[in-house]
């Protein structure tokens, strides 16, 4: 995927209106609806779920209109959102957090130092490939580090093309995509040097925390942390 992907008018002009409609349309015309107007609101129940599992320096990936780096920042803690788009990272400098215009397949700062990886709002599926992706960000997180990672909210293991639609004939370059729930996510993250740490959900939004996988011999149990809707 590259950065022209997202350059396209409809991504563009969603966020800069905060409104929708914005979809994901497979080539078979199926569309799967993109969340625009919760992307630029306030962080809610689901994402305060994410802020508070953060540990250390948090980069987040595809960080879209920024409301999870602002909020990051607003307490003071160290974070950088990462996006395709200038008009995400611009968005997401202007809630008060740091954004650089990156794939995070391109160099970063400050690899193998991260505390926490964020995924959320579908970005699992950049690329394509879920555990092309796990094993870059295996290389981006630090040994003690974890990736959290929102899933699809069904069972779901799915690669293919999409493009972004607007609904209304406007509609930009196709890209390879992935949609994965938490099993699929989690049989990617075997072999890519994570284990599935915790799982939760609220508000419908299933989330996993990745933590590296122990040397051989050790154990370390998923934790399944009930958290009020």
């Amino acid at each position: 995927m590259t950065a022209a992907t997202w350059l396209s008018d409809p991504y563009t002009d969603a966020l800069r209106t905060g409104r929708g409609p914005l979809f994901l349309r497979r080539s078979d015309g199926w569309l799967l609806p993109l969340d625009v107007e919760r992307w630029c609101a306030a962080p809610d129940a689901a994402d305060r779920s994410v802020l508070e599992r953060c540990r250390g320096a948090v980069l987040d990936i595809g960080c879209g209109p920024g409301r999870l780096v602002g909020a990051l920042a607003a307490e003071g803690r160290r974070a950088l959102g990462i996006d395709i788009s200038p008009t995400a990272v611009s968005r997401t400098e202007r809630s008060g957090g740091p954004a650089l215009c990156r794939s995070v397949f391109d160099p970063l700062p400050a690899e193998g130092r991260w505390g926490t990886a964020l995924v959320i709002d579908g970005n699992v599926g950049i690329g394509g490939d879920p555990a092309a992706l796990l094993r870059r960000l295996r290389r981006i997180v630090a040994r003690t580090g974890r990736v959290i990672a929102e899933c699809a909210p069904v069972d779901v293991d799915e690669r293919c093309e999409v493009s972004v639609d607007d609904g209304r004939g406007g509609r930009g370059t196709p890209f390879a995509w992935a949609r994965v729930g938490p099993r699929a996510l989690a049989a990617a993250a075997v072999g890519t040097g994570w284990r599935v740490s915790e799982k939760w959900q609220v508000d419908g939004r299933p989330f996993l925390a990745l933590a590296p996988t122990p040397p051989p011999g050790t154990g370390h149990p998923v934790r399944q942390r009930p958290h009020p809707a």
